[in-house]
């Protein structure tokens, strides 16, 4: 019985897939370099890639393919995190590069060493398109990853309708988000592999990093990046050189940036919206206005409180955690997220877009609003109140507050709001609950002393 396969890569032997310090590398080295690594790698069933180059995970990732070997893909590296991977997959080898490694798990690292000439020429490996190719976890209710399998044919779909959208392919991704966040693998890994795209090596982080990274690819070049960085890059004062495209994604994003990251960098800007479970679900232009189109080739139904999209790259049929309003075909509207939304006062109001006001706010530099957890104790009126964290070097809590009155309902002002010095951000610049919830306890534990 013939077995449905797909390629490691659309590309041609001769592309240039990958761009770096030490100069282009073409398909047909990297298939070369991952068949000699498929060939040596260690026992085991499965394969947690922490490698930071972008070029080395691409290695790891297809040599396990090509060993039939799933990636798991968790949200974090922390040692709980870890401590539970090992619970469930005892038999997981961590591939690295030398910079982040996996405690307690059998390590092996990946070197970029030039691959052999060999007899024969290379071909594009091909791989079952039913072929468990990666597992990415969420974080559970319980705390404990829950994980969620992606199928190699589903993958490559994946890329070819974000490059089919965007019309990327061609362009040089420059991106500041980690290979192994489902964000980043579909907009750099998988837009390479399936979309045309070819990429850079590296991980820029600050704005000078990414001004570098950006100047050393050759154009059309596009940058797929968070509002977290965005918003650093923008009021960094740096002369950006132009993009092609720009990509941002993990976070609610304030017309207001998109609007001045478009000036900065001659560009328009597209917005992603998805969750792990289903992968990226729709696009937008954010200063065109709030509508979102789907992908090609997914659906999204609604029973009036739950969506539901299918069809495509998405595994089977995924809710949504998010309110969607006014679906007309392919188009909808985002409200706020589920366990997201609060109601004070008779008034319901998204805690992801009140932090998104604050941190408009001019003076400053980041914030959040959090609902204290139950180990707090509730105001004498009885009433739950929002807080907030704000980075704000050159402004009073006073001067902040008189900020935001102007632009939040007295219901939602938070008490109370504290200065910090900066937010606990992961590498996508996202908050986790529990780490800002610990931040919020430990302020205002000091603040009652003062």
């Amino acid at each position: 019985m013939s077995v449905d396969c797909l390629p490691l890569t659309t590309h041609a032997l001769c592309d240039v897939l990958v761009y770096g310090p030490s100069g282009p590398i073409t398909v047909e080295t990297f298939c070369r370099q991952a068949t000699q690594l498929a060939d040596r790698l260690p026992p085991g069933r499965h394969v947690l890639n922490t490698c930071q180059d972008r070029y080395l995970f691409m290695l790891g990732l297809a040599a396990a393919l090509m060993d039939g070997r799933p990636t798991l893909m968790p949200s974090s590296f922390t040692p709980g995190t870890l401590k539970q991977i090992q619970l469930h997959y005892a038999d997981v080898i961590c591939l690295h590069d030398g910079h982040q490694q996996a405690d307690g798990i059998a390590s092996w690292q990946i070197v970029d060493e030039p691959p052999g000439s060999g007899k024969h020429g290379v071909e594009v490996p091909s791989i079952p398109v039913d072929q468990v190719a990666a597992i990415v976890f969420t974080s559970g209710s319980t705390g404990e990853p829950t994980a969620h399998v992606k199928r190699w044919g589903r993958l490559g779909i994946n890329g070819a309708s974000e490059a089919q959208r965007l019309r990327s392919a061609g362009h040089t991704i420059v991106a500041t988000v980690p290979a192994q966040h489902m964000y980043g693998f579909e907009s750099s890994v998988l837009l390479a592999l399936h979309g045309g795209s070819s990429l850079w090596r590296g991980r820029p982080f600050y704005p000078a990093d990414i001004q570098a990274a950006l100047e050393a690819t050759p154009r059309p070049r596009m940058l797929v990046t968070t509002p977290f960085h965005l918003s650093n890059v923008v009021n960094s004062g740096n002369n950006m050189p132009p993009s092609d495209l720009l990509l941002c994604a993990t976070a609610p994003l304030s017309t207001s940036l998109a609007s001045a990251a478009e000036s900065l960098f001659q560009s328009s800007l597209f917005e992603i919206y998805g969750c792990t479970e289903s992968g990226q679900v729709a696009s937008r232009r954010t200063t065109a206005g709030p509508t979102w189109q789907l992908l090609p080739g997914l659906d999204m139904t609604s029973d009036g409180d739950q969506a539901w999209v299918s069809g495509g790259h998405v595994e089977g049929r995924v809710a949504l955690t998010d309110h969607i309003a006014g679906i007309k075909g392919d188009y909808f509207e985002l409200g706020g997220r589920h366990a997201d939304m609060v109601n004070i006062a008779g008034k319901r109001a998204s805690i992801g877009a009140l932090s998104t006001t604050l941190r408009s706010l001019v003076g400053v530099d980041d914030g959040c609003f959090l609902l204290p957890d139950a180990g707090h104790a509730l105001p004498a009126e009885g009433v739950q109140r929002l807080a907030a964290l704000v980075v704000a070097p050159s402004l009073s809590e006073h001067e902040v507050l008189a900020l935001l009155r102007r632009e939040v309902d007295a219901a939602f002002l938070p008490r109370p709001l504290l200065k910090v010095d900066a937010l606990p951000r992961n590498a996508t610049g996202k908050l986790l609950a529990t780490e800002i919830q610990a931040l919020y306890r430990r302020v205002q534990t000091k603040s009652d002393r003062q």
